[in-house]
């Protein structure tokens, strides 16, 4: 009989350089939890961090990982069936990452071979710009205009100031723009043609999941990118009607496995695909590396974000972002 495996979890804690911040308010910090899967031999990791929008904290994530480390640990549970033994979120996706990363070390078969996405090209992430006064926006855009892709975050009332003052600022960057759910119906029609004027190329999430119907009746002369409104592949059919784009994040999706699900549903149905990221670890960003290969918008820039990171991290030169070495994942 196999021995089990051991299976543990900490949380830590890693400072974010200055303060993020978007609609829903700001933090000088990522709290992460970490899943760390061990035969005795090798050791596979997986990061995630916890979201009070979808009603996580980080003492709930841990207790969910915790009930599932004995099936994990006996083998009862694994990649195979781990997205039926536990719904989708934070605690999910360090177990699913942490198992694809211990398999990846077991069998000398890199993770990005099993995927599918082999080899693993470099890739150029979106670096974001946290919400502020259009002069605040517009001092951070201009210290980051070398950057070929912007993403801007907005807030409601306001956003048409911020996007002109990111532009001026920043005239030769892409941009995408991210209103995390702040716009209403009232405010979209300005907010839209300020994007125009600014030549933004996808606005995410600019209304509520919940009243993000209005959207299908509304011009989209920019191509609209569900965020919140988008977690599982059953989502993806009802989106058609109001959505060009999907932002697939680990996170959200509960892992790899259901995220690589997530993108080839998205591709078949001719959605643009987002990868993005919460603010965490290179650890986090790693898998997420894997599903961006097929992405049309990239968004791991969660260690640029932070003053210190994982040691080895991944390698960025510039807003280019090299695939993960093994010794961090995969």
């Amino acid at each position: 009989m196999t021995a089990p495996l051991d299976v543990s979890v900490a949380v830590e804690r890693f400072p974010i350089a200055g303060t993020f911040t978007i609609s829903r308010g700001s933090r000088t910090e990522a709290v992460v939890v970490t899943v760390t899967i061990s035969d005795g031999r090798v050791a596979g990791r997986g990061e995630c961090v916890p979201y009070a929008r979808y009603g996580e904290t980080v003492e709930g994530v841990v207790e969910a990982i915790e009930r599932m480390a004995p099936d994990v640990a006996t083998g009862r549970v694994d990649l195979a069936n781990l997205a039926g033994a536990m719904p989708a979120g934070a605690a999910r996706n360090a177990l699913d990452c942490a198992l694809w990363d211990w398999r990846a070390k077991a069998s000398g078969i890199p993770a990005a071979e099993t995927a599918g996405v082999a080899p693993l090209k470099p890739l150029v992430t979106a670096y974001t710009l946290s919400l502020g006064t259009p002069d605040s926006m517009a001092e951070a855009a201009a210290a980051a205009a070398h950057r070929p892709l912007l993403k801007v975050k907005l807030g409601g009332e306001g956003d048409a100031a911020r996007i002109r003052a990111v532009r001026a600022a920043a005239p030769a960057s892409t941009l995408v723009v991210d209103a995390n759910e702040a716009w209403s119906p009232e405010i979209f029609a300005g907010n839209m043609a300020a994007c125009v004027e600014a030549g933004v190329a996808l606005i995410e999430q600019p209304l509520p999941a919940g009243a993000d119907a209005a959207l299908a009746g509304m011009p989209r002369p920019i191509p609209i990118c569900a965020d919140e409104s988008l977690h599982g592949p059953a989502d993806l059919a009802s989106l058609r009607d109001r959505y060009d784009a999907v932002n697939i994040k680990l996170d959200k999706a509960g892992g790899l496995t259901t995220a690589l699900e997530i993108a080839a549903g998205a591709r078949a149905l001719g959605f643009q695909v987002m990868l993005g990221c919460m603010v965490g670890t290179s650890l986090a960003m790693a898998p997420a590396v894997l599903v961006a290969q097929w992405a049309d918008f990239v968004d791991l820039d969660g260690p640029l974000l932070l003053a210190r990171d994982r040691n080895p991290g991944l390698v960025y030169e510039g807003s280019t972002l090299l695939p993960p070495t093994p010794d961090l994942w995969g």
